[in-house]
């Protein structure tokens, strides 16, 4: 046993004819920046394994990976949800790693580094994160939805109040689950998701990575895990799959649009014109004002606003289109980012100011708090309506 594999944050493991050196690093510890490089140096491994997926290998490897986004497909994607949610992510872990003196997944980039240096191979053990964040929106209802899309954007403005005890629980923690603590305790499969589901994929990525010989970096709170799921069968094609919308999910989508229309319908039929013409304009009035509250909210430009507040009504009845999509396209158009916002958006996010600031922020922010205002603006008008047909 070598001088390194001592270190109680280094566990030697064994699986078929596969030695396995596993190293738990602490995301904001430069000691485990220099643990991971003296023991890949000394047990000159076949292979490195690290806790990134492809997307996230990309994000710290490369500077200028921004440039080449385009905000318009993003938002056809319906994409734009997870984009925010990453870039609210990579500026709070950019934030702690500033505080503490390192390199956002510094631990990650030097076994990166020594492994290419050394002729071993890297091999990429995390599952997606879009397909982690993915899982996690689908497993929440509304309520929890909004928990989530808040609690990422207050994470912005977290790294400023954090104390002592907070330091020594995120050198044990996924970054992830630090971020997303608050949103876990109420929606307990969060964290079967971000932690246990991980454990599982990491593990399965580790002990079938290439050669007999295999170093592998996580983060210390995944190491429980992996060593206990060693010896299960896992199959990583299921963890990769988004789980359909549940039926019922699916149904409301329809059944409450159709019932709003019926509820109109009903009053225009058993009230009267006056009647019903007062119940549309409390739907337009509710949906479209608090749409174009959620679009301003983001600083938005007028005819955003504009697009915002008459695109609510109608889309919050078509189940398959969002306003957001509408004010988010506008403001796309009007006010379409520039090279400069696409260079200084790893600089623009690590502040609240930078994230209105940027187009490319802002446009993503327009599309979350347009739909956010109209699905608010829903909530209103329904039991309004319904009193108005008593």
């Amino acid at each position: 046993m070598t001088h390194a594999t001592n270190n109680p944050n280094v566990h030697t493991l064994r699986y078929g004819d596969k030695d396995i050196i596993l190293i738990g690093t602490a995301h904001v510890s430069r000691e485990s920046v220099d643990l991971v490089d003296t023991v890949i140096r000394e047990e000159k491994p076949d292979t490195v394994c690290v806790e990134l997926c492809k997307s996230r290998f990309h994000s710290i490897m490369q500077k200028d990976r921004w440039q080449d986004m385009d905000i318009v497909k993003v938002i056809k994607e319906k994409k734009t949800f997870l984009l925010l949610s990453n870039l609210l992510l990579a500026s709070f872990q950019r934030k702690i790693a500033e505080k503490f003196g390192v390199r956002p997944g510094e631990e990650m980039i030097r076994a990166v580094e020594t492994a290419n240096e050394l002729g071993a191979q890297v091999h990429l053990a995390d599952r997606e994160i879009n397909i982690t964040l993915g899982r996690a929106w689908r497993s929440m209802g509304f309520i929890s939805k909004m928990k989530l899309m808040f609690q990422l954007i207050l994470s912005i403005g977290d790294t400023d109040e954090i104390e002592e005890e907070d330091i020594e629980r995120m050198k044990t923690e996924d970054v992830l689950r630090t971020v997303l603590a608050d949103v876990e305790k109420s929606h307990p499969i969060i964290r079967k998701i971000l932690i246990d589901e991980r454990d599982l994929y990491l593990c399965e990525k580790i002990r079938t990575a290439p050669g007999n010989r295999v170093v592998a970096v996580v983060g210390a709170g995944h190491v429980p895990g992996i060593k206990d799921c060693l010896d299960q069968p896992i199959d990583c094609d299921e963890l990769d799959l988004l789980p359909p919308k549940s039926r019922l999910g699916s149904a409301m989508g329809w059944i409450i649009p159709l019932s709003i229309v019926a509820m109109i319908g009903l009053g225009f039929f058993y009230k009267g014109g006056h009647a019903g013409t007062s119940m549309v304009g409390m739907w337009v009035a509710a949906t479209g004002i608090l749409g174009g509250i959620g679009a301003l909210a983001a600083f938005a430009h007028p005819l955003t606003i504009l697009s915002a507040v008459l695109a609510s009504p109608f889309t919050a009845i078509h189940p398959l289109i969002a306003a957001g999509w509408v004010s988010g396209l506008t403001e796309a158009y009007v006010r379409k980012p520039k090279v400069r916002d696409l260079e200084e958006l790893s600089q623009d996010i690590l502040s609240v100011k930078g994230f209105w600031r940027n187009k490319v922020t802002r446009i993503l922010l327009v599309v979350v708090f347009t739909n956010i205002g109209t699905s608010f603006g829903t909530l209103v008008a329904i039991p309004l309506l319904y009193k108005m047909m008593g």
